[in-house]
């Protein structure tokens, strides 16, 4: 065999004598799992400190690797999602898809009307301008409440910053969506189901890779 050759289908290459099963190596299909992420796991390869990360909880794969769609922080639970696909990874991140993520917000102290307007016009913060695309009450009572909330951007600790600029604490923080993507409720904490044939193509074909 010379160098810069290609191997096709019905070649066979034996390395010292030994048959290689090549064509595994050569294409892998698309595979996106959704896990939830419970607080207290990082979404990294490995932790210095040795917490624990989201990547020891995943399939193991014979070729490639897990590749996280964004971060959620330590105290951040939910929605991630993971390929082995790095291209449909940077285009469900790139900003130019202002792709939505949804969040379950249990807020400790007073929202009112004034306040959910304008998280939703805009406030300034530190990187610049941010707001809400939507926000909503959807539960409680007395100090802990519970919201929706909606952003298009994935900057770092974006829905908490938004909500401590008014002045209120951020008690719990679920990401329940990306995209159209949604976390099912039978998929427990530490736990992942993987998207079937139809999702699939469906997420592949949102993203311009079908």
């Amino acid at each position: 065999m010379q160098p810069g050759y290609h191997l096709r289908p019905g070649d066979h290459l034996a390395v010292n004598g030994r048959i290689v099963k090549w064509e595994k190596y050569a294409e892998q299909p698309t595979r996106v799992l959704v896990y939830h992420k419970p607080v207290g796991e990082l979404v990294t390869r490995r932790d210095p400190e040795g917490r624990p990360v989201i990547f020891t909880q995943l399939p193991r794969l014979a070729v490639g690797r897990w590749i996280a769609v964004g971060r959620l922080d330590i105290n951040t639970s939910g929605l991630l999602l993971v390929t082995n696909n790095g291209e449909l990874a940077n285009r469900l991140m790139h900003p130019s898809r202002e792709v939505e993520r949804e969040y379950a917000v249990r807020i400790l102290g007073e929202v009112g009307d004034d306040m959910m307007e304008r998280l939703k016009n805009g406030v300034e913060l530190e990187d610049g301008p941010a707001h809400f695309e939507a926000v909503s009450f959807y539960a409680g009572e007395g100090a802990n409440k519970w919201f929706y909330a909606t952003v298009k951007q994935g900057r770092n600790r974006l829905v908490r910053r938004l909500w401590e600029s008014q002045g209120v604490k951020v008690s719990r923080l679920i990401r329940v969506r990306y995209g159209d993507i949604v976390l099912p409720e039978r998929v427990r904490a530490h736990s992942f189901y993987e998207l079937e044939a139809k999702e699939l193509q469906e997420l592949l074909a949102f993203v311009g890779l079908a």
